[in-house]
């Protein structure tokens, strides 16, 4: 595996990531963020932060998957969440918790979670994008 995750003494543990990944694979791997689209390019769950944020999630494993990748290969995930407050984590982890059992994987790479004003698309309430690393 080209990913191994750490939690530095001195440094938070948070359950749903680590604070450092260390890369030792050979072929980087960029996912352009994913967002709440199904293959045909429509929106899933209008309006609903968490069914988004499983969609994208199951996009992501979708495109690891395309390049022999998985969420074990990942290094970093970038997430951005329109109108973000800190009250809409528990959606966010429920969206997250729903992708990983239907995975069967647990996505704990570092990673920045960025509230923006909006995205590309007005029913787009979040995007998720990887950088991935494989040899």
């Amino acid at each position: 595996m080209a990913i191994t995750l750490v939690d530095p003494s001195g440094l938070p543990k948070i359950d749903v990531y680590r604070q450092v990944s260390i890369a030792t694979g050979s072929k980087l791997v960029f996912i352009a963020g994913q967002v709440a689209w199904d293959a045909d390019g429509v929106t899933v769950g209008e309006g609903d932060l968490a069914a988004q944020v499983e969609q994208c999630y199951l996009n992501i494993g979708t495109a690891l998957a395309e390049v022999g990748a998985s969420f074990d290969d990942v290094a970093k995930l970038t997430v951005y969440v329109v109108d973000w407050t800190p009250e809409k984590m528990p959606l966010f982890l429920e969206g997250v918790t729903r992708a990983t059992a239907k995975l069967g994987v647990t996505p704990v790479a570092p990673g920045t979670l960025l509230g923006v004003a909006a995205l590309d698309v007005p029913d787009h309430l979040v995007e998720v994008e990887a950088t991935a690393i494989i040899d």
